[in-house]
């Protein structure tokens, strides 16, 4: 079985040092000094004295095929933006044409690090199948709703994938994709509750993102967005709640409890709500928090160091610098706390973890000096300073250059 080796600065969440990593297979076999990597039988080392190598980053919340409207709407609050922009735009969406653009959303993910996506949208058999031919790690949803007319949201379509893709491939895992809590049923929801509790399957699910939702789920139920999902079954350690800017303690504290998950989208948030979550807030009340790009609509680029950084710089201004978030933690809801959402064997680099792995070449004049390496990989790097992506010990991705055969965009 082919061996090669990543070396440089290791950084994951539990450390910093000098060393190689060595993958053989799909997993990481040892974690060595540099001057011993030539015992362990290596083919290839890639890396060396400016370079750092750290997990691949988890896009815990994405829409690929969003890359279509990447500029449109800009400036719209949520439910006029989805209202008026996108979801007359996706109406139109064709298999070919989300074939294409799921393709050139994928590759934009792995060119800027991301090893593994969680993605929610339409036609998730086309996203689910460009995936696995990329060779990207994807946990993919079919988004479901029954209270709007949206054909494309089919709730018999949304269980059809995820049966087809069941235990289908080593690669790409199915979700349970509800789109919100106001815009699936209590019927709906439950149903998908009880699905999951019969295959471990993970829920993925927009949460409390609007004030809209937070008001038509109160005047309908009676109840909070998080309070609906705990009469459906959703609370629980399987559940992935996206964005939650409109919960409240309560809220947070019911989720932990359950051991749920958050991914804090806040460049998305601020882009159409002017808002967001309180990171410190959700840290403090034990939640296990993983970060996510959303869509190139509004973010502008699937670019999860801008994710993390972003999520630095807001932090203090909702809670305060006497309460900044940490880089170190920023950079763990982007590796080990999204492998942990999803249920992965990923972002640390040990030896049995997936090889899954970014290397960064660190020579440009915003690397120096090579110290403080959470906060220059939070605040200083950028997508475009990935040197090489490797999923599943293959590697996918070299500067300039492509692994897997493609079709043209």
């Amino acid at each position: 079985m082919r061996r090669f080796a990543l070396t440089g600065v290791l950084v994951d969440y539990e450390s910093v040092t000098r060393g190689a990593v060595v993958v053989e297979g799909n997993e990481i076999l040892a974690i060595v000094p540099e001057e011993e990597v030539g015992e362990w039988g290596v083919e290839e080392v890639y890396g060396g004295k400016d370079y750092i190598v750290i997990p691949g980053l988890i896009n815990a919340h994405t829409h690929v095929a969003m890359t279509k409207f990447r500029g449109l709407g800009e400036d719209l609050p949520t439910e006029v933006w989805l209202e008026r922009i996108i979801w007359p735009m996706e109406l139109k969406w064709t298999r070919r044409e989300i074939r294409r653009w799921a393709e050139l959303g994928i590759r934009e993910a792995l060119m800027n690090g991301s090893t593994t996506i969680n993605d929610h949208y339409f036609f998730a058999d086309e996203i689910a199948k460009v995936a696995e031919r990329l060779g990207i790690r994807a946990f993919v949803g079919q988004t479901v709703m029954d209270k709007i007319d949206f054909p494309l949201a089919s709730p018999e379509e949304g269980f059809r994938f995820f049966k087809r893709w069941r235990n289908r491939s080593e690669l790409v895992t199915p979700t349970l994709a509800p789109h919100a809590t106001n815009t699936v049923s209590l019927e709906l929801m439950t149903e998908i509750a009880e699905l999951s509790e019969e295959t471990g399957a993970r829920v993925h699910i927009h949460l409390a993102q609007s004030e809209a939702e937070v008001s038509e789920v109160k005047r309908h139920y009676g109840l909070s967005p998080v309070g609906l999902l705990k009469r459906a079954g959703f609370l629980n350690e399987r559940l992935i709640g996206v964005h939650g800017v409109y919960l409240d303690d309560s809220d947070f504290e019911r989720l932990a409890k359950a051991g749920s998950s958050i991914v804090h989208c806040p460049t998305s948030n601020v882009k159409l709500e002017a808002r967001t979550v309180g990171l410190r807030k959700l840290l403090d009340f034990g939640l296990n928090v993983a970060l996510g790009n959303d869509s190139p609509n509004p973010t502008g680029i699937l670019d999860p160091f801008l994710e993390m950084r972003t999520a630095g710089i807001v932090a203090n201004l909702t809670a305060g610098r006497a309460h900044a978030v940490p880089p170190r933690e920023l950079f763990g809801m982007a590796t080990l706390f999204g492998a942990r959402a999803l249920g992965v064997k990923a972002g640390l680099l040990k030896p049995g973890y997936l090889a899954d792995l970014v290397l960064i070449k660190a020579d440009k004049p915003w690397f120096k000096p090579l110290e403080n390496l959470y906060s220059l990989l939070v605040y200083s790097a950028r997508g475009s300073d990935v040197e090489m992506t490797v999923v599943n010990g293959r590697i996918l991705h070299r500067k300039f250059t492509w692994g897997p055969s493609s079709q043209s965009i």
